[in-house]
């Protein structure tokens, strides 16, 4: 399976604009900008899309994780918060809040530190990854 996103970029990295279409058309023509990735312009920005596509595998991967455990959640909840800083991402923090019937702290745990460490876009990032992980009843 290939997967292909768009970027088109018109003018200088400051005063220029750009649009990002994804093969879904989730995005399309998309805009962003200097002003969408470092000040707060509309649009979106390469470490929103990281960002997004981190919380979306990592929540996947945790759901077959605890699928393979026995237990089925009623809901995951992740947000990510991708860290940018002199020109490079230095973090992405996940921030779980999940309800899974039945299961213990101890297998929570477990699953989580797997879906931390085995869904494809933690293995492609380059950066520390944290994860703070709250089991609701």
């Amino acid at each position: 399976m290939k997967r292909h996103a768009t970027a088109v970029w018109t003018g200088s990295g400051k005063e220029g604009n750009g649009h990002l279409t994804t093969q879904s058309t989730v995005l399309q023509n998309t805009q962003y900008s200097f002003n969408s990735r470092f000040a707060e312009g509309v649009g979106t920005n390469p470490e929103e899309l990281i960002a997004a596509a981190h919380a979306g595998c990592f929540t996947m991967k945790l759901s077959f994780s605890l699928g393979e455990a026995g237990f089925v959640p009623q809901q995951l909840r992740t947000t990510s918060y991708i860290n940018f800083e002199n020109g490079a991402i230095a973090g992405s923090h996940l921030v779980l809040t999940a309800t899974v019937p039945g299961i213990t702290q101890e297998a929570f745990d477990a699953c989580v530190q797997d879906a931390e460490k085995n869904c494809p876009v933690s293995k492609v990032l380059n950066t520390a990854i944290t994860v703070e992980a709250t089991l609701e009843p």
